[in-house]
């Protein structure tokens, strides 16, 4: 095909289609960056509110402790939902609003009534939840033992999983267990730059947080399996995060295998039974690779951008570096690019990798910095591309995807940077004592694409007149 006398690329070129009936379209959040209510009725201390409440540490000195006020705010964020047209809403549980100390000693009966009533409000509405148990925020008291470096903590986790399955597993049907593990162990326990924020160590403690993350994974899943399973009948999974990695020389073996490198890393903890060379047994002799794994009944998949990688070695190990392509448009992240033509690579990487396992992604989204503008074109855009991507990895190259999720439902807390970055369909107005959430233009793209199930031919005019090129 030709533009202008030019080739376009494959990845260019508009697919019209749908997705199949009952494909998942959904939001996300987490608690600690939406909720506020940060001591209210009984709720405990955790990691991220003593980071976030540690001078220099968040952009701004920006803290959740009111965030969007969701805790107060039921009725708000399921009209939204609702004007969204979103089937399902992934948001996380608070476990100190559960469990303020960690532990079940005491069960904060105040925390699960909200957690209760969001979940009645949102089937009430036709939208199924889907819960994440573990985005982020450790409780205090358990990181003050030692936290995600403390096997105890494992037994902890399970024993958290075990009172959120029995309590709203008879209507939530859909779990994850632990948001990025990779994100949790390297930047909150190698670079420090979220909490709890330890940098001293960075050889060896992510890879001991990695592990136990993998087993606390592993202990739940076999719980519900063990459990709850048939008479609940959901499915329990982890949410993976990665980049799609090209070369940087598409012509040098080397880049090709820094850059197969960078992706089985970012996803070992989902690696198969074998053992792969550079898995991270390499280090300290831990590995993520176990038979504890194979523990998914569908693959969480985080996605934002690509990059481009090279070798780099650290000493007898083989690493690899990363850059990005500076003709790739911008966000408001300097990490992101807007790079949709990663987004279908990575999930035929996924399909061959992993014997083709159904896929839902868990998060895909963009940001903004500066001046509120409601018209944010570009995340139309970025909306219209991406999913254009997913539909031609299901429709031309079989991937058994099931669901996408769009983050951020609304503006908030982005964690280090605080509520500079914003990647919310809905602007969340803070200067206001209501704090209310006002919809952004690609409120009108996203819902019109679910109202498509897609980019079919009867809609993409009514898409394309949204995107403003």
């Amino acid at each position: 095909m030709k533009d202008n006398g030019f080739p376009i690329p494959d990845d260019e070129i508009m697919l019209y289609g749908e997705f199949p009936q009952g494909f998942l379209w959904s939001t996300a959040t987490a608690a600690y960056q939406i909720e506020g209510g940060w001591r209210a009725d009984g709720k405990g201390l955790s990691i991220w509110d003593k980071f976030a409440h540690t001078p220099l540490k968040v952009f701004e000195d920006d803290n959740g402790d009111i965030a969007c006020d969701s805790y107060n705010k039921i009725d708000e964020d399921v009209a939204v939902l609702k004007q969204l047209r979103v089937n399902h809403y992934r948001f996380s549980i608070s476990w100190t609003r559960v469990l303020p100390d960690g532990t079940t000693n005491y069960i904060n009966e105040a925390g699960f009534s909200y957690y209760d009533r969001l979940v009645n409000a949102l089937l009430a509405e036709n939208i199924q939840p889907h819960i994440t148990l573990y985005h982020w925020d450790l409780p205090q008291a358990l990181q003050n033992v030692g936290g995600w470096e403390n096997e105890t903590t494992v037994e902890r986790f399970k024993d958290y999983a075990d009172l959120v399955f029995s309590r709203l597993g008879d209507r939530v049907k859909l779990w994850i267990t632990i948001n990025e593990p990779y994100n949790v162990a390297m930047v909150g326990h190698g670079y420090g730059v979220a909490a709890p924020g330890i940098s001293f160590r960075p050889g060896t403690l992510p890879y001991i947080v990695g592990h136990n993350l993998i087993k606390a994974h592993a202990e739940a899943w076999h719980l519900y399996n063990d459990k709850y399973r048939a008479k609940q009948n959901g499915m329990v999974s982890i949410t993976i995060n990665s980049d799609w990695s090209e070369p940087r020389n598409p012509y040098k073996q080397e880049d090709i295998d820094a850059a197969r490198r960078v992706i089985q890393v970012s996803q070992d903890p989902l690696c198969s039974t074998r053992h792969r060379p550079f898995c991270f047994e390499t280090l300290s002799g831990v590995s993520l690779c176990s038979s504890t794994l194979g523990t998914y009944d569908y693959f969480g998949f985080n996605h934002y951008t690509t990059v481009l990688a090279y070798p780099l070695n650290y000493g007898n190990l083989q690493g690899a570096g990363t850059v990005v392509d500076r003709t790739w448009l911008d966000s408001g992240s300097g990490w992101l690019k807007v790079t949709p033509f990663g987004l279908r690579r990575i999930l035929n990487f996924i399909k061959k990798e992993y014997g083709n396992p159904t896929i839902i992604i868990t998060e895909n989204g963009v940001s903004e910095r500066g001046p509120i503008d409601l018209k944010d074109y570009h995340r139309s855009y970025f909306y219209e591309k991406y999913i254009n991507q997913v539909l031609k990895a299901h429709l031309l190259d079989n991937v058994d995807v099931r669901g996408y999720t769009a983050w951020s439902l609304m503006d908030n807390l982005e964690w280090a940077t605080g509520f500079a970055e914003r990647f919310g369909l809905f602007y969340v107005n803070r200067s206001d004592p209501n704090v209310p959430r006002v919809a952004k233009e690609s409120v009108s793209l996203y819902s019109t694409i679910i109202n498509c199930n897609g980019q079919a031919p009867k809609c993409i005019m009514s898409i394309l007149k949204q995107i403003k090129f």
